[in-house]
């Protein structure tokens, strides 16, 4: 029986390597005793293969996505989640919140158990066991990247050592941070290779790796490399191996980003090749007529929640979404909902409502033509804004005058919602909206449950939610987006312009994600209404326009963390104040006044997460990330 140990995951690892041993056979399927009878034949070698799937994040799950809560984008009431406590400022390097380093590489070590053992199988075609490899490459590479950016340089898992391996060789160094990228790379390549194009059949491989899921991710990869938090960070120079190896590259490399602009491309191609586009929601089998602005809304919340739509480049069949649409779904008749099977949680901060463009396309605080020292001036919703804002309801100037993307993310005080077992936009006072004031339906002290900042995460709820007599929420169940095109799109605008410069290829993909929002091209809106009319014609301009857009379009998706982070934006913005209304008043007079909801702080450890003390303490090759 051959018997394998895992490098650097488990603090007990370094104390007997049996015990590790053991722990590996206790995730073999179906409680197989060995690892040869898993690879006996083909249904036992398909069960090991699942396993390798197993180990993938759950994106959008609050226990299991430190990007849901972790940052600055959502707040939550205080009692709950311990991702909270990260944003908070409590991490420690004893029981790191939000740790991945022991489940990840337990999957790496699962992988390469696969790699190396599935060539035994007898009863499966060569065709077969190539696509199997090349899926198992990819979770590894992405197992991997996962810990990259996490952690920082990593020590890379290539292959299994088995248990007769010296103590020494046990005790791995962190490998410099270009080999962690440059490995991980050329996993993806070796993937993509041998991937189908698309899954054979929907009904039972939807979630299964394509070809064009490896190299969206390769895009992805490459673009991190190439970002400040990696390329060239002076900050990391200190960080070295105890025999003196260097883990950062501190001079600055332009041709990463040349090299991640053309994976992006090939990436993009390899996506339209199979039919990819850009979601746009069809009301065909709609009971009414759907006016513009409603299609809009609804192609901007469906790019998300219209399971496997044409955006989607790759979901998680394993992290869906009936739990997180409870958890934000707001009650919205008081006669049916008592505020427990739904609770309205998870509240986007001011800041993020300020984040948004206005209706012509430009940040609020450069539009020419808004009023932004009054937006916190009190306005009435008239005729022209009644599918945004209920007709005759008091609330902020900051909610009027907005673009599309706005009214489809967030819901505020008096924030239509569209749907929900009402779909007559004709009817717009029949729309359900929300009433957010104290003790009103959806405010503080009605249920216990409640928004902390005055704002509702909208953007992943579909519109096809429904509340009954019965006291129910019935859910439009649809799993957790991990990249869509649009996501790719605003990658390769990234890329490329730190590559060339702001040239027409540049502005035609982030034009597109802005076409379908309902926006006009950049160089429209830039030079018509905003006070900086060319900024869009420089490198720096347009290295700013294209990470708010990719922030706007991307907020509330699990981005916005490790944007902040690769781009080493997050001192800046997770030192700012949450802020949100003020939630205890009855009138609009007072509850629009702002307030301090929390005094987030970070400083510049908090860019990696910390390697638990027991890791450290158990090899001491191994060394801490500098701060912890």
């Amino acid at each position: 029986m051959r018997k394998y140990i895992v490098i650097g995951v488990c603090a007990s690892l370094f104390l007997t390597a049996l015990n590790s041993c053991k722990k590996f056979l206790d995730v073999v399927p179906d409680n197989v005793a060995t690892i040869d009878n898993a690879f006996t034949m083909r249904t036992q070698a398909m069960k090991f293969l699942y396993t390798c799937y197993s180990f993938m994040p759950k994106q959008g799950q609050l226990g299991d996505d430190p990007a849901m809560v972790g940052g600055d984008e959502l707040w939550e009431i205080p009692e709950r989640g311990a991702y909270l406590d990260m944003a908070k400022g409590f991490q420690s390097k004893v029981g790191p919140l939000g740790d991945r380093w022991q489940p990840m590489y337990q999957g790496i070590r699962d992988c390469n158990i696969f790699l190396e053992n599935i060539g035994k199988v007898p009863d499966m075609q060569p065709e077969e066991k190539t696509r199997w490899i090349s899926e198992v490459k990819f979770l590894k590479a992405y197992y991997h990247f996962n810990l990259v950016r996490m952690y920082g340089p990593i020590p890379l898992i290539k292959t299994n050592l088995p248990i007769s391996a010296d103590v020494n060789e046990v005790k791995v160094f962190r490998d410099p941070v270009d080999s962690c990228f440059n490995y991980i790379s050329t996993l993806l390549d070796e993937a993509a290779a041998g991937l189908p194009q698309t899954v054979i059949s929907p009904a039972t491989e939807a979630g299964r790796i394509t070809q064009p899921i490896a190299l969206s991710l390769k895009a992805k990869v490459l673009v991190t490399a190439a970002s400040p938090l990696f390329n060239g960070n002076t900050d990391q120079s200190a960080l070295k191996n105890p025999d003196g190896t260097q883990l950062f590259n501190t001079t600055y490399s332009q041709e990463k980003w040349n090299q991640a602009a053309i994976a992006c491309k090939e990436a993009i191609d390899a996506c339209s090749d199979v039919g990819m586009k850009l979601y746009v929601y069809n009301p065909s089998f709609q009971q009414f007529d759907v006016s513009d602005t409603i299609k809009t809304q609804l192609s901007i919340n469906g790019a998300v929640t219209e399971k496997w739509n044409s955006e989607i480049i790759w979901a998680n069949t394993q992290s869906n979404t009936d739990g997180l649409q409870r958890l934000i779904s707001n009650w919205w008749d008081p006669r049916y909902l008592d505020g427990v099977i739904t609770r309205g949680e998870l509240s986007p901060p001011l800041k993020m409502a300020e984040l948004f463009y206005s209706s012509n396309g430009v940040p609020i605080n450069e539009d020419k033509t808004y009023d932004y020292t009054g937006r916190y001036n009190l306005r009435v919703s008239g005729e022209e804004d009644k599918l945004y804002v209920h007709k005759g309801y008091t609330t902020v100037g900051l909610h009027f005058d907005r673009e599309p993307r706005f009214y489809a993310d967030l819901g505020f005080d008096g924030a239509v919602y569209y749907g929900h077992g009402r779909y007559d936009d004709n009817d717009h006072m029949g729309l359900f909206y929300l009433e957010s004031k104290f003790k009103q339906r959806n405010g503080k002290g009605k249920y216990g449950y409640n928004t902390v900042t005055g704002y509702n995460l909208k953007k992943l709820i579909h519109f096809q939610n429904v509340v009954n007599s019965q006291n129910d929420y019935s859910v439009v169940n649809y799993p957790y987006p991990i990249m869509r095109l649009s996501d790719l799109y605003l990658l390769y605008a990234e890329a490329l312009n730190e590559s060339e410069g702001p040239t027409e290829e540049v502005n035609k993909y982030v034009d597109l994600v802005r076409a379908r929002a309902g926006l006009p091209k950049v160089a429209v809106a830039w030079s018509n209404f905003s006070t900086n009319p060319v900024k869009f014609q420089n490198k720096d301009g347009m290295r700013a326009i294209i990470r708010q857009e990719r922030l706007i379009e991307l907020a509330f998706e699990s981005h916005r963390l490790w944007d902040l982070r690769r781009w080493k934006e997050s001192a800046t913005e997770l030192n700012k104040q949450i802020l949100g209304w003020d939630l205890s008043q009855t009138e609009p007079i007072s509850y629009y006044r702002t307030t301090v909801v929390y005094n987030q702080s970070f400083g510049s450890k908090d860019y990696f997460w910390p390697i638990d003390e027991n890791y450290i303490i158990n090899n001491r090759n191994l060394v801490q990330n500098l701060g912890w």
